[in-house]
């Protein structure tokens, strides 16, 4: 029998909600980056160079140790390759927001 997410490996392994969004986020991002760079068969060295970035960086994101890179430093990455970036924010509905509120100004 597997595992069942909550949404969010992250918050499984015990991270906040806050960390956990931001190590969400940058796996997404960091796999945006292989994929860009796999689709054009680039060498690390080649995509260093596109990128105007150190090798090693370009190493880190393929094996995916992100720690010391930013969400910005990859969102930088991502415009350079000419595609759209996008986002999304889901809004909480209003009665989970104000529970949240009301429990963050309790603690």
């Amino acid at each position: 029998m597997g595992h069942i997410t909550k949404g969010n490996v992250f918050e499984d392994l015990g991270f906040s909600r806050e960390e956990s969004a931001d190590l969400a986020m940058k796996v997404d991002l960091a796999s945006d980056l292989r994929k860009f760079i796999d689709r054009l068969g680039l060498t690390q060295v080649k995509a260093a160079e596109f990128f105007d970035v150190p090798r090693p960086k370009i190493s880190q994101i393929q094996s995916n140790r992100l720690e010391g890179i930013s969400i910005e430093y990859l969102v930088r990455m991502l415009a350079k390759t000419g595609g759209k970036l996008t986002y999304r924010f889901r809004q909480p509905s209003k009665q989970a927001a104000q529970a949240r509120v009301r429990r963050r100004a309790a603690a």
